[in-house]
């Protein structure tokens, strides 16, 4: 057994350093914990204010650390680290000889230098940072180090510091049910079923509120497939509950709060929240979807991005937060959190899309760096996920799979049918997914939902980024190979995908051939698919090729997100907004009766009938 983990940490150190080809460094990998030495000394000293956090329901708090180091150096940092108590005895040995075991065996949630708000740090050894914290379900520390991340010296530790009721529900994520008349809502807690029973009380704005049950899920340490996950970036992700709100009516306001009925009869609640419920199937009225891959996360106090990770993370958060009255479901196509096995990071993503996720639909498929593992069923070998396996994903966020492992589905919203497919598993022609895409874009009924949407993480379509103009195909290996033919045959309007963290349109097109010389507008038989990389929302930006494919219609090397809007049954406004200042900077619209999406196409319709 002590072999085992001597070989597991081992590994974990040679993963720290590792990087995706296209998705940089997660900050906290630099940070080399396990190599960590203790020096306290006397005349160094760090503290955090205030004590307690969140008197009067917040879950949300600013600190200030202050401290003092009498060897002071440029590479000195501060490390935010939950559980507050540092416990070697819980880390398995370094070095199976020696027993050794490290003094932290795990990493922290963030970090900034030292010296970020004083440059006068190096001469004087006094300074003070702000940090600002989340409810994660413990209580927390700040740790001084000297020595830089890559040779960590422990030189003083903090007060610990906590939240009134660490245990509280927080950072609901509101998701489309397998109905349209379902409403499911996911939160996070500390409390297991053995401590309290999880609920949602909720109803029509005004009307008598209703209690439905709510299920419990958690995952394990051994439940991860790799490191850092599994070691150094493990940390418990509490518990998760989801309620399924049924029977809703069409486009009301419905009020909800969550809540724990504890076993001595009281109740801890959340916040109070609204969302609207979806409209009818085909019901002809204003429907707005926001969709884009690769958002990611980052600090609003500046801790971790010292490597510009997710540079536009927080400009798109804010700018659809800010428009939020304007929007009635988000499709987040994959690459969620980048947390690449540092388990904290998915607190801080569903605290950062709260906002969103707990007022509208928050629907999500699956990236690389959600699910990819050697060895672990995914499609691609790859160590995109950090070992997490897509285990975090499928249990943190609600989606309408019949199988969650399984990452693909479909819902619908009104006058749109979306097909959401799994990269990340097979999806050629003979595989399941392929049997599933093909079943899902067959199902929709035209005459009531016109707007018919395929969306998946990688790019199985079209884009001139630069690696796959190298590749030469400008596409996914294999990608679009079996699937345009179900494009074409059921008449997909556009295809959306992530994981090329720019913008680009193509034409319509079918078989590498632009099907219609229009840009701005389109009209009449539906020909062609239009093809949509909108993988710009946050991480650091991809770069084009520098020849532009003649199917290319618009590519920017910017951050931004994609907004639909169907006026009614035969009209679609098309928008690229930039997440900086929110405006369109690429648009077209759509204009067509049923009688066009019935007619008959090349590879279309069947090439003989019965009456033939």
């Amino acid at each position: 057994m002590v072999w085992f983990w001597v070989l597991v940490l081992f590994t974990a150190n040679l993963k720290l350093g590792l990087t995706h080809i296209h998705g940089g460094e997660q900050p906290l990998a630099k940070i080399n914990i396990l190599q960590t030495t203790v020096a306290l000394h006397e005349s160094a000293s760090i503290s955090a204010e205030p004590v307690l956090l969140g008197l009067k329901g917040e879950d949300t708090e600013w600190i200030t650390v202050n401290f003092v180091n009498p060897k002071p150096s440029l590479d000195d940092w501060v490390g935010v680290f939950s559980p507050a108590k540092f416990d070697p005895s819980a880390c398995p040995p370094v070095n199976e000889r020696k027993k050794q075991l490290p003094y932290i065996c795990s990493a922290p949630i963030k970090y900034k230098y030292a010296n970020e708000s004083s440059s006068y740090y190096e001469k004087t050894g006094t300074a003070s940072l702000r940090f600002q914290l989340i409810n994660q379900r413990a209580d927390f520390s700040f740790a001084l180090f000297s020595g830089g991340l890559s040779d960590p010296i422990l030189v003083a530790i903090s007060n610990p510091i906590s939240f009134t009721n660490p245990k509280a529900p927080l950072y609901p994520r509101l998701a489309q049910g397998k109905s349209w008349s379902e409403m499911t809502v996911t939160w996070t807690s500390g409390y297991d079923i053995d401590e309290a029973v999880p609920f949602v009380e909720w109803g029509r704005k005004g009307d008598l509120q209703v209690r439905s049950p709510a299920g419990t899920l958690t995952f394990k340490q051994n439940s991860m497939c790799g490191s850092p996950a599994s070691t150094v970036g493990w940390r418990d992700p509490g518990f998760i509950h989801t309620s399924f709100l049924k029977d809703l009516w069409p486009n009301f306001i419905y009020m909800y709060r969550m809540g724990h009925l504890l076993y001595n009869g009281s109740v801890v609640w959340s916040k109070t929240y609204s969302f609207k419920s979806s409209p009818y199937p085909g019901q002809n009225s204003l429907q707005r979807v926001v969709i884009f891959g690769d958002m990611g996360k980052a600090e609003r106090d500046g801790s971790n991005e010292y490597s510009d990770y997710q540079p536009g993370s927080l400009n798109t958060t804010d700018q659809l937060i800010r428009d939020l009255d304007n929007i009635d479901i988000v499709f987040h196509i994959g690459d969620l959190t980048y947390s690449n096995g540092y388990i904290s990071q998915w607190d801080q993503f569903t605290a950062q899309v709260e906002p969103i996720a707990s007022t509208v639909p928050y629907m999500i498929a699956s990236g690389n760096h959600e699910r990819d593992w050697p060895n672990s069923g995914s499609f691609y070998d790859t160590p995109d996920s950090g070992g997490e396996c897509g285990v975090p994903a499928e249990t943190m966020f609600y989606y309408p799979a019949e199988n969650k492992a399984k990452f693909w589905y479909s819902t619908d919203y009104g006058l749109f049918h979306f097909c959401i497919a799994d990269s990340e598993h097979d999806w050629r022609e003979g595989s399941e997914q392929y049997r599933f895409i093909e079943q899902c874009l067959a199902s929709v009924d035209r005459h009531r939902q016109p707007w018919l949407i395929f969306s998946a993480h990688r790019v199985l379509g079209y884009s001139s980024n630069d690696w796959y103009s190298q590749e030469g195909a400008y596409e996914e290996p294999m990608g679009r190979d079996g699937l345009q033919k179900l494009w074409q045959k059921y008449k997909v309007d556009i295809a959306f995908y992530g994981h090329v963290h720019n913008y680009e349109r193509s034409c319509p097109i079918y078989q590498n051939q632009c099907v219609n010389k229009e840009k701005n507008h389109y009209s009449g038989t539906v020909n062609g698919t239009i093809h949509v990389v909108v993988g710009g929302a946050g991480s650091h930006l991809s770069k084009f090729s520098q020849l532009i494919p003649y199917w290319s219609i618009y590519r920017d090397y910017d951050f931004g997100f994609v907004k639909l809007t169907a006026f009614n049954q035969s009209s679609l406004l098309f928008e690229y907004k930039k997440s900086r200042d929110g405006k369109v900077y690429d648009s077209f619209t759509i204009s067509r009766d049923y009688k066009d999406v019935l007619a008959c196409v090349h590879d279309g319709c069947e090439p003989t009938t019965l009456a033939s």
